[in-house]
């Protein structure tokens, strides 16, 4: 009888334990899915987890800008409906995991998490049509292979961890192999505009040229050996 009740007990725990993992967790989804998954959705919550300058800078339709960064995220998300669903994003996906996590631990039942964040968004055609430039236009790039070195063109974010990292040797690289590489380095928050005509989606991304062709790409964190290798 005592085996039974252990049994029991042991049956019960796990089908707890499975719910409460099922609950606690959040779905990452593609920026054509995640924009579907909105519209049908009645008034969607839509969480834009970045500073109040990149929000007012382009947002999702209907967002509404809860920092990430401020020491009351979760005092100002707790106030949303926790039993209907909420989508949150960001610039690229880092901070809304960190959010969407969050916001499980809050009671939020359903939570969707743009992958990639709004340059995936912008990326896949999805922002609504702009006249305005920001920054870089495709031509003023092209200009820039106009030479008979190789170009390295390396896309960042001030915001960006791995691209922090890299900062140092590829501004030393910039001075010790100016003879034999053009390292030129574009935030994606200044040039958005080329960014998106790029469909750059994930930082750091790399571009090596020659003669205006790209001969090799890189995406995420590069050592400064493994660059090196690249670029002779």
């Amino acid at each position: 009888m005592k085996f039974f009740s252990t049994l029991l007990l042991l049956t019960v725990f796990t089908i707890t334990s499975c719910n409460q993992k099922q609950t606690n967790s959040f779905e990452e989804i593609s920026p054509k899915v995640f924009t579907e998954k909105i519209k049908t959705t009645e008034n969607p919550q839509i969480l834009d987890v970045r500073t109040p300058d990149e929000f007012a800078s382009e947002h999702i339709d209907n967002a509404i800008n809860v920092n990430w960064n401020d020491e009351d995220f979760a005092t100002k998300a707790a106030t949303y409906d926790k039993s209907k669903p909420v989508f949150v994003y960001c610039l690229s996906g880092g901070r809304s995991k960190k959010a969407a996590a969050k916001l499980n631990e809050l009671g939020f039942t359903t939570v969707y998490e743009l992958e990639g964040g709004i340059m995936s968004w912008n990326a896949e055609g999805l922002s609504k049509p702009s006249t305005a430039q920001i920054g870089m236009t495709q031509d003023d790039f092209n200009k820039l292979l106009n030479t008979d070195k190789k170009v390295l063109v390396d896309f960042y974010a001030e915001w960006c961890g791995p691209c922090k990292q890299m900062e140092p040797y590829l501004l030393k690289m910039q001075k010790e192999m100016g003879d034999q590489v053009t390292i030129i380095r574009i935030d994606v928050d200044k040039n958005k505009t080329l960014t998106t005509e790029m469909k750059i989606d994930q930082l750091p991304t790399m571009f090596l040229y020659e003669k205006k062709e790209v001969k090799w790409r890189n995406v995420g964190f590069i050592s400064e050996q493994d660059l090196k290798k690249q670029l002779q």
